[in-house]
């Protein structure tokens, strides 16, 4: 961690649970005020929504032209389990890029966002293929929310006009129940109350309860029950 601002924060939650709100929250907070509060000063985020997003375009480019699909079936889901995985080290490759071609006293927080299943392996399998050094440098926020609250707000914001759009995407209720219904949080946390381990590394994390859908009400309740759990993990980080 550099001395004011995390260099790494994972953002992880069940779809519709409040990430993205969270990081556009993050967005409109001044910058002096945002390192204060929240320990983030300049910052970019890596979201792997937009490139499942493209390869589900390409498929159905591809079967426009008669060619076989490439990443997924005729109904949408992956073909092969270990592309959940690839999206992964796509993630940890965008982040090695953007960091090469910063300055070496460039400040910056990079904030990675997703969300695992169980059904294709959890957020246990997904970060062992972070590399390291990523490992190393993060810290983790988990964004609570049930099952039945994450497939509300799914169905909530779904804008069928923009099913591309990071804010208003959403999932079939059937693909939810098949993909998400079951989450390893609690299971991946299980041994520490504070820290979990991934390829020997330790990691800090701490969890936003989410409930009583903080992130999609007053914005003022949201940035103090932001700034209390991110002072925590701050602190755990140090």
């Amino acid at each position: 961690m550099s001395q004011e601002v995390f260099d790494v924060l994972f953002l992880v939650a069940r779809p519709a649970a409040g990430k993205s709100e969270v990081i556009d929250y993050l967005k409109r907070t001044e910058e002096r005020e945002r390192r204060r509060r929240f320990h983030i000063g300049p910052f970019e985020e890596l979201d792997d929504f937009p490139m499942l997003w493209a390869w589900f375009e390409e498929d159905q480019i591809l079967e426009q032209m008669g060619h076989p699909r490439l990443h997924s079936d005729a109904e949408g889901y992956f073909k092969y389990p270990y592309l959940w995985n690839v999206l992964i080290k796509r993630l940890a490759l965008e982040h090695c890029k953007r960091a090469r071609n910063r300055p070496p006293d460039g400040e910056m927080t990079t904030i990675v966002e997703f969300s695992r299943g169980s059904e294709h392996g959890g957020y246990r399998e997904a970060f062992r293929h972070f590399p390291d050094a990523m490992l190393q440098q993060g810290a983790i926020c988990y964004i609570r929310v049930s099952y039945q609250e994450s497939l509300r707000k799914n169905r909530l914001r779904f804008n069928p006009e923009r099913p591309d759009s990071i804010l208003e995407h959403g999932l079939p209720d059937r693909k939810m129940e098949r993909l998400y219904r079951h989450d390893d949080w609690d299971l991946f946390a299980a041994d520490d109350p504070e820290f979990v381990v991934v390829n020997g590394v330790r990691l800090p994390y701490a969890v936003l309860e989410n409930h009583d859908d903080v992130t999609s009400g007053d914005p003022a309740v949201l940035g103090e029950h932001l700034e209390q759990v991110l002072g925590v993990l701050w602190a755990r980080s140090k």
